[in-house]
């Protein structure tokens, strides 16, 4: 048995090294800068810091919260002209030690020859992850949300032990990319006897970081990433802009492709177009707010908070960006978060999270067709790759819907109550998953 799982590992550190070579190559070989973000926009904020002492969030606004500055400035450790090679060194550094903390974590699938609530070994969750890194492409290292993605992944492996710790990583994500905050939320609203700790993770990471911020002179600016981007119009690559670009592409008067200067991004103009990005925000606030009246009333009526937790959590992600004027490539990377977590909440989660764990990966194919594959037939609106485009956009709403869908289904079961010789099993679950052995997070 030890044999076989050093042969497993190092098959798995082996499998680690060929996707993060194959990632590295594409990286410097794609076309349309895949790293461009690092080696442009990243190098000429922390040259500016050096320079002329005006550091993007401290000394002016930035869109970005300010623990994002860390990673960039650590990649510029060996000077800014080679930037590009530290931040992918930091970023294979970052994903080595998040399959770190998930490799003891499996799917397994209930056997009936094995006593109640007992599984298989199953295969490790890290597997899929890699899988999903290798379907997603450059971007997967290329951009900032790659940190914030880690932190999070990482602080799933707490949730069930220490949900403090986790609360302080996923806090510590949102003060890189913000997404994670709405992680933090999940437990909150859902780790019923543990919203102390939460809290305390959270507040002592946002204390410390205020604290950092303020005592560098940056507090005037210490929010400016959330007005920042607030008047900013449809991004091309946005579920919304979607009949934007066929209309563009059909020829349609004052439809068109154009690059924002301010943004340094590239929008959709057209009738209606003003229109769409000013409802984005109204309408992810209703479809969260929906999310968590319907988890909510799903635990009234008995449905395992354990359970319920990731589903959520995918609902709230898949709002933040099926429903967002912003449909930048990296955000599919923010999936593997609610995925994983499914996949890792004991059985019952993880046979409903296999669909969607499956479906991960084409939508993240198809995005690396899109961008940096394609890209330059995007923006001449060649009709291929709109329909690939497209069919990305529908698999990120099919997920928000999928999301809605079962947590209604969980409220309507009701309490999910099994009968074991000896003991009752309720809401909190047929004891410690982890105590079995399975490696799951089933609490």
């Amino acid at each position: 048995m030890q044999r076989t799982r050093w042969i497993e590992l190092g098959g798995f550190v082996a499998a680690f090294a060929l996707v993060h070579a194959v990632l590295w190559w594409l990286t410097w070989t794609s076309a349309n800068l895949p790293l461009g973000d690092v080696t442009i926009t990243y190098r000429r904020w922390i040259e500016t810091g050096h320079s002329a002492h005006f550091w993007v969030g401290i000394d002016g606004e930035w869109v970005y919260p300010i623990l994002a500055i860390v990673p960039m400035a650590a990649a510029a450790l060996g000077g800014t002209p080679s930037i590009a090679t530290g931040w992918m060194l930091l970023m294979v550094l970052l994903d080595a030690v998040a399959c770190a903390f998930l490799w003891r974590f499996r799917v397994g699938v209930p056997m009936r020859s094995r006593p109640v609530g007992r599984t298989a070994p199953g295969v490790r969750v890290v597997w899929w992850w890699l899988v999903f890194l290798l379907a997603l492409g450059p971007i997967a290292l290329g951009r900032i949300d790659t940190v914030a993605t880690v932190l999070a992944l990482i602080g799933v492996a707490f949730v069930v032990t220490r949900p403090a710790v986790a609360s302080a990583l996923f806090t510590a994500g949102a003060w890189t990319k913000v997404w994670p905050a709405a992680l933090v939320a999940v437990l909150l609203l859902l780790r019923r006897g543990h919203r102390g700790p939460v809290l305390t993770g959270a507040l002592v990471v946002t204390g410390l970081i205020v604290l950092v911020d303020v005592l560098w002179g940056g507090a005037p600016y210490l929010l400016s990433f959330v007005t920042e981007q607030t008047g900013r119009g449809l991004q091309i690559e946005a579920p919304l802009a979607t009949p934007f670009l066929w209309a563009a592409a059909a020829g349609a008067s004052g439809a068109a492709v154009f690059y924002d200067q301010d943004i340094l991004t590239f929008g959709v103009s057209g009738a209606g177009t003003h229109l769409a990005a000013a409802v984005s925000t109204p309408l992810m606030a209703v479809v969260v707010l929906a999310g968590v009246a319907l988890a909510l009333w799903a635990a009234h009526r008995g449905a395992r908070r354990v359970e319920l937790a990731p589903v959520l959590a995918l609902l709230f992600v898949a709002a933040l960006i099926a429903t967002n004027k912003v449909g930048s490539p990296q955000y599919i990377g923010w999936f593997a978060v609610p995925v994983v977590w499914g996949l890792v909440a004991g059985s019952p989660s993880a046979r409903r999270f296999v669909p969607v764990a499956i479906a991960a990966l084409p939508t993240a194919v198809l995005t690396q067709l899109v961008y940096p594959g394609f890209y330059d037939q995007v923006l001449t609106l060649q009709p291929w790759i709109l329909v690939v485009l497209t069919v990305r956009n529908a698999l990120e709403v099919a997920a928000l819907v999928w999301a809605v869908v079962v947590l209604v289904r969980m409220g309507l079961r009701g309490p999910d109550v099994a009968v074991v010789p000896g003991r009752r099993v309720g809401a909190r679950g047929p004891g410690a998953v982890d105590a079995r052995g399975d490696g799951s997070l089933a609490r």
